[in-house]
Formats: C-alpha cells, structure tokens, sequence
C-alpha cells in the first residue's frame, strides 16, 4: 500500500480570503532517488514568493500546486547517491522554486541546498532562516563582492526594507560579519525598534524622502544599496542617493529593473546586481553545493551566538486555515521577521 501524507495546495490562482484560494488534500509520500534527501518536517515558514507563486501558477484539483520552501526537520531516508546527509539528521534548507514545496508532511529536496540545523534552535526557530539567509548572504557576497571582516570593508550600505525576512538577516550578516557602515530603512515605531535590535548603525523612515534623512545621519551618498522590497516606489530615490561607483542589488523581480531611469545610473556607473537564491538549484549550477556550505556557515554562527532566528510569529500548525492567515498577513505588507507554522 502507497504510504499518504496530507499537504495543503490550491488549484486555481485566488484571492487569500476565497475558500479554496488554499485547501488540505491527500498525496503519495514521495520517495528519494539519487541526490535526494526525503525530509519528515517540524516546521515551515512562509515568505513573500509563496504569495507572488500562488497568484501566478496554476494546478488543477487533481494536481495541486504546494507552495513552501522554507522546512526545518528530519531526514527519513536517503537516495542512494547522497553521502552529506544520513535518516535521523536534523536539516533545514529553502528548497527548489520548481518542485514541490514545504507545505505538506514530508519533502523531497536535493541535499546539496541543504544545511545541517543550528543545534541551538528549536524547528520552527530554525525554519524562519533559510531562504532568507541565502539570498541576504549571496546578495552581499556573490553578488556585489562585499569583503567580509571587521575591517575590510568600510563602505555604507542602506538595506530598504530592513524590518522583511530578507532585510532582518541582512542587517544581521553586514553588521557581524564586514566593516561595513548599517543604515536600514523601517517607518513604524515597532520596525524602527526591530532593525535597531539586530545592529542597524542608522535607521531612516522609508516613507518619507531619503536624502534629507541621510544628510541629517551625516552621509552625502550611499556605497551600496540593497533594495528588497518596494523598488518601484522607491527607485527615484534610490538613484539620487546611490554614490558614484555604487552597487544596486535588487530581488523584488524583473519589474523593478524598468522602474529606474538609466541615464543617472549609467552617469555614476551603478552596477545592478540582482539576486534569485532558486538559480543554483533551478539550473543545476556546479556550484549548487555553496548553497550546503552557506546554510551549514550560517548554523555554525548562530550555534555560536553570532545572529539569530528572525521568528517573530508561529501562526499554528500546517493547514489550509493558519496557512491562509500567514499569507493574509505577508500580503498586508506589514510583516516583522518571519512567519513560521508547526507541522
């Protein structure tokens, strides 16, 4: 008999306060081959793309789509080509944006894109880091060469929507691990305490004109820019502070890059650095395993007190009604850290 597991899925691209927008259903547990690791999960989280995925994807009732790629967990069994990993490791990863997600009970996820869970975290402590902390991490490093130690990169980056799930481990990774001078953007008394607590330098409110904020925090331009969420609005303003030789790193999409006037940017020859943390595992990359040694870095410091979990809610236990609150609240735009569910 074909053992079963319950995941949550949709069919069609609704809106999150329809009823069948997000639904629990029955499907085959799936089995590891080759590089594969098969994962029982203990906790989930929930980010800005399972939102953008469920309004552009579609599944049918027959094969819904399962959102998730944030999982913390075990390792039940093992394809026969893995030697990384082995049943009764506890792991956490961000998955393949092309394969079936986290949102069920067991996962298939190829062990190459798979860290070894910090010791010091619970699952749901750990299920908030991953996909967060490889795109803050090679957004800054692979992307737009930050140096990383205490003196070796002295420039100033302002991180625009410092008080996201991306934007929380970044503060974090700029502030502990370079030189680098933090200015982070958050408009609410509560978002201005968060990024403050995780290391920012300076913090300025991003609804209102970032120039004169800057001026008044003693800075006549900005080194690096790492735009993570609202670039369109925001793109004027970005142009005007980035400094000469800046660099730009965007993830909010392709969208954003038509949001920016180029002849400014071509004046002060910006370089645009976009960041999709899918690409090594979407492609098969040879380099797919930096994503292992990345998360399995990241364990290592936060066991050694170096960050922390970005968790700021457990919105319950996986199902297609927490599940649903957890969307609503990521689409509010109004989101501190990250959600997590139990499973």
């Amino acid at each position: 008999m074909t053992a079963m597991m319950t995941a949550v899925g949709y069919a069609a691209s609704l809106p999150i306060s329809e009823p069948r927008s997000l639904f629990e259903f029955e499907t085959p547990v799936p089995q590891p081959t080759a590089r594969d690791l098969l994962v029982r999960l203990a906790a989930i989280a929930v980010n800005p793309v399972d939102t953008k995925v469920r309004m552009r994807k579609q599944g049918t009732e027959d094969a819904p789509v399962i959102l998730g790629w944030d999982g913390a967990g075990t390792v039940e069994a093992a394809g026969r080509d893995c030697t990384l990993f082995k049943p009764g490791d506890a792991v956490y990863y961000a998955g393949n944006v092309n394969r079936p997600g986290t949102n069920a009970h067991f996962n298939l996820v190829d062990e190459r894109i798979v860290g070894r869970k910090p010791t010091s975290l619970s699952f749901v402590e750990a299920a908030a880091l991953p996909l967060t902390t490889i795109t803050a991490w090679e957004l800054m490093f692979d992307r737009i060469g930050v140096k990383r130690g205490e003196g070796a990169d002295r420039r100033s980056v302002l991180i625009v929507g410092g008080a996201g799930g991306v934007g929380s481990i970044a503060i974090q990774i700029a502030r502990k691990l370079t030189g680098m001078t933090v200015i982070a953007t958050a408009s609410r008394p509560e978002t201005q305490g968060w990024v403050k607590g995780l290391g920012a330098h300076h913090v300025i409110d991003h609804s209102k004109p970032f120039a004169p904020q800057l001026k008044a925090a003693g800075f006549d331009n900005v080194d690096i820019v790492l735009s993570l969420t609202a670039t369109k609005a925001n793109a004027a303003q970005i142009v005007e502070v980035i400094g000469p030789q800046g660099r730009l790193g965007l993830i909010d999409g392709m969208d954003s890059l038509k949001a920016f006037d180029v002849a400014p940017l071509w004046a002060k020859c910006v370089s645009i650095h976009p960041e999709l943390m899918f690409t090594r595992s979407t492609y098969g990359t040879p380099d797919m395993i930096e994503q292992h040694r990345l998360l399995s870095e990241a364990a290592r410091l936060v066991d050694e007190g170096v960050l922390r979990t970005t968790a700021t809610g457990v919105f319950g236990r996986l199902g297609a009604a927490d599940l649903k609150r957890a969307h609503a609240q990521i689409e509010s735009g109004k989101t501190i850290g990250k959600i997590v569910l139990e499973v």
